[in-house]
């Protein structure tokens, strides 16, 4: 799974939302949400930022995004986020 699909899945279950109900508050397609999670390497930017947004977070490629909730290992792999795991609190 790559780092946004793992963000994405586990901050909609930390929010209690299954798939089908965080697309339909994100106004996304339910199929979009699971291929998101899944990992599939050819996804739409606009998108995943809609996706994205649902946490206060951005994508943007150069940047890096600080997260408490993240691993060591996880953090490198965070290169295009803009936003704090403050944020999300």
């Amino acid at each position: 799974m790559n780092t946004i699909g793992k963000f994405v899945k586990e901050n909609r279950k930390a929010a209690g939302l299954t798939q089908e109900e965080f697309a339909i508050r994100a106004g996304l397609g339910l199929r979009f949400v699971r291929d998101l999670e899944q990992g599939k390497e050819t996804v739409r930017m606009d998108k995943v930022n809609q996706a994205l947004r649902m946490f206060g977070m951005e994508a943007v490629p150069g940047k890096r995004m600080t997260n408490e909730r993240l691993s060591e290992s996880d953090a490198p792999n965070f290169d295009c986020f803009e936003g704090t795991a403050s944020e999300l609190e």
